[in-house]
């Protein structure tokens, strides 16, 4: 992950500052930086999103082909994550520097997606035990200035909600033989539900206190970490906790609980960004990185 050198004097400022809630940018603890969403800026995908979160920048494509479902689950489709950490984000992603955090991302994501909730898996399967549909998320890193999970995963919300699949008919002719009839018509698609797709919030301990959506300059002054997945309801999902350091079970029914309160807040943000957004139609300026 990106780093940041600071001499002790500038951890001592931070660190007094977050225990008085009040940060370096002005921020209170529980404040996020302003958030940059903008969907449907690659032309080539089922559906995309690029979101900026202070100078963290993200970019999310989707793309829906059709495969065969799993032999656990033969009535189910299913995603694949990939990760790419871009050597334009940080010089220390150069050559195969950024690919143990990709890997740690993409187990992450597969792991807050891994439960029934999330997304209507079923509604991807075209024929049981035969045809599905197979929803490849790459995610790009373009830039990192702290809070990568955070912002990957409202990136990743944000670019399934846009995601369109086409339609498909299953016929059969009098031999029993299956034939897969794709729409022609682009507005002859369906979109999927996000409504229960979790968000994460990284909660870091920073002396006492603990902060959300913290700059590579707090993170290097916090030896510990908590990643809350919550839904738009407040349930959490996953746990995990990152960092060397230690975390009391005290602090951390505390990080959760303000896991919980501040993941509500952020996905109704998040859902009125994108619901203004589909009203504006097709027609929209391309405004983003790819615009």
């Amino acid at each position: 992950m990106a780093s940041v050198s600071l001499s002790e004097a500038e951890k001592v400022y931070i660190v007094h500052g977050v225990q008085e809630d009040l940060r370096v940018d002005g921020r209170s603890c529980e404040d996020y930086r302003s958030v940059e969403v903008e969907t449907d800026v690659v032309s080539n995908t089922s559906g995309s999103a690029r979101v900026k979160l202070g100078h963290t920048d993200i970019l999310v494509g989707v793309k829906a082909e059709m495969g065969t479902p799993k032999l656990e689950k033969p009535e189910e489709g299913y995603l694949e994550f990939f990760v790419d950490c871009s050597a334009n984000a940080t010089p220390e992603f150069e050559g195969r520097g950024g690919d143990d955090l990709g890997t740690e991302i993409a187990n992450t994501l597969y792991r807050i997606f891994n439960n029934r909730s999330s997304v209507d898996l079923k509604s991807l399967c075209i024929s049981p035990r035969e045809h599905c549909w197979v929803l490849y998320v790459d995610v790009l890193l373009l830039e990192c200035g702290g809070n990568l999970f955070d912002a990957i995963s409202v990136t990743v919300k944000a670019a399934l909600f846009n995601t369109r699949i086409p339609k498909v008919r299953v016929l059969e002719d009098e031999e029993g033989a299956k034939d897969i009839e794709l729409s022609d018509d682009p507005y002859d698609c369906m979109q999927l539900s996000v409504e229960n797709v979790p968000c994460i919030v990284t909660l870091c301990k920073i002396g006492c206190r603990h902060v959300v959506d913290a700059t590579l300059q707090e993170e290097a002054c916090s030896l510990a970490s908590l990643l809350v997945s919550v839904t738009s309801e407040g349930v959490v999902t996953c746990v995990r906790k990152v960092g060397k350091g230690s975390l009391d079970p005290e602090s951390i029914f505390e990080m959760m609980e303000t896991g919980k309160r501040v993941g509500k807040v952020l996905h109704a943000s998040l859902r009125d960004v994108l619901r203004k957004e589909e009203s504006l139609g097709p027609t929209r300026p391309k405004v983003g990185f790819l615009g």
